[in-house]
């Protein structure tokens, strides 16, 4: 089974928007492993996210 190339490049730019990778390393990765560091991505978003409601 192939990945839609859609959520490749969004997949791929979600890690390069926030952790500043080179596309061609996060391209190259298998793909377990960069929906697992778009995952850790999001939950960071979503605790910093939290925090700031709270403190508004």
């Amino acid at each position: 089974m192939t990945y839609a190339a859609d959520r490749l490049y969004e997949e791929a730019a979600y890690v390069a928007f926030h952790f500043h990778w080179p596309l061609d390393d996060i391209l190259d990765m298998e793909h377990p492993l960069r929906r697992r560091f778009a995952g850790e991505i999001a939950r960071i978003n979503e605790r910093l996210n939290a925090m700031a409601k709270e403190t508004a």
